[in-house]
């Protein structure tokens, strides 16, 4: 296997999955967040709606890359642009994973404070939010380690 083969780099069909599993896992955390109308009253829940916003359209983005250089047998090998890819993903991974950590961890406190601030069955929403956000980082972190592997092959 040539290094220019990463599974997993930009272009590849191992990418668009990763690109694709980060958009759905994005969107069903947001989706759960958003099915109490109470989210907004604590900023990390806030903050993980706005990351998960972001993450959404920039790893459905990055997917359509993936499929139009698959379908068409044009991988994208340029090192300005992988580097823009890159950066954003790690922005976005570290973005990510402080969000699902800041989410589960106020849960967690909301939940040993008794159900008079968050009913059980509102707080184990936001927990499974946050470990929809937390799947979509392992994904957007793999796809960053993947891109940064054929980095330097390419310069």
């Amino acid at each position: 296997m040539a290094i220019d083969e990463v599974p997993g780099s930009v272009g590849t069909t191992t990418s668009f999955s990763l690109r694709m599993g980060q958009a759905i896992f994005s969107s069903a955390s947001l989706l759960f967040m958003s099915l109490s109308a109470e989210f907004y009253s604590y900023t990390s829940f806030c903050y993980l709606v706005t990351i998960m916003g972001l993450v959404i359209p920039w790893s459905f983005t990055l997917g359509l890359v993936d499929g139009y250089s698959v379908l068409f047998k044009c991988p994208l090998r340029q090192p300005g642009l992988l580097l823009i890819i890159i950066i954003g993903d790690w922005v976005l991974s570290i973005l990510t994973l402080a969000a699902a950590s800041s989410t589960a961890g106020i849960v967690e406190l909301l939940l040993k404070a008794g159900g008079s601030i968050c009913p059980p069955k509102i707080c184990r929403r936001y927990l499974i939010s946050a470990a929809m956000a937390a799947l979509s980082w392992f994904l957007s972190m793999a796809s960053s380690l993947f891109n940064l592997w054929l980095l330097p092959s390419l310069l």
